[in-house]
């Protein structure tokens, strides 16, 4: 069972839901390019890569990372609710 004080902390919370599907889409963005760009064909601004195929998954993963985890924080960001986003705002237009 897990402990209570580490499931009801909202930032932990936050961070599980960015981190956990970008890992995931990360993990399937890694699949499908590679699956169709071979790693030792690849050139960066008309030159060939000096790195090892293995630097090349890597750097690829964590960029991939990086990329979906910058798309579901903004997504949880979006899905704040208004006040928490503008506060408690009295209507001044009704006077």
């Amino acid at each position: 069972m897990p402990h209570p004080e580490l499931t009801d902390t909202p930032g932990v919370r936050h961070w599980a839901l960015i981190v956990w599907p970008a890992f995931l889409a990360a993990c399937l963005l890694e699949a499908l390019v590679f699956s169709m760009v071979d790693p030792g064909e690849v050139h960066w601004m008309g030159h060939a890569l000096q790195a090892s195929r293995q630097a090349v998954y890597t750097a690829a993963f964590f960029c991939f990372w990086l990329i979906a985890m910058a798309c579901s924080g903004l997504a949880l960001w979006l899905h704040k609710p208004a006040q928490a986003v503008n506060g408690n705002l009295s209507d001044t237009s009704a006077d």
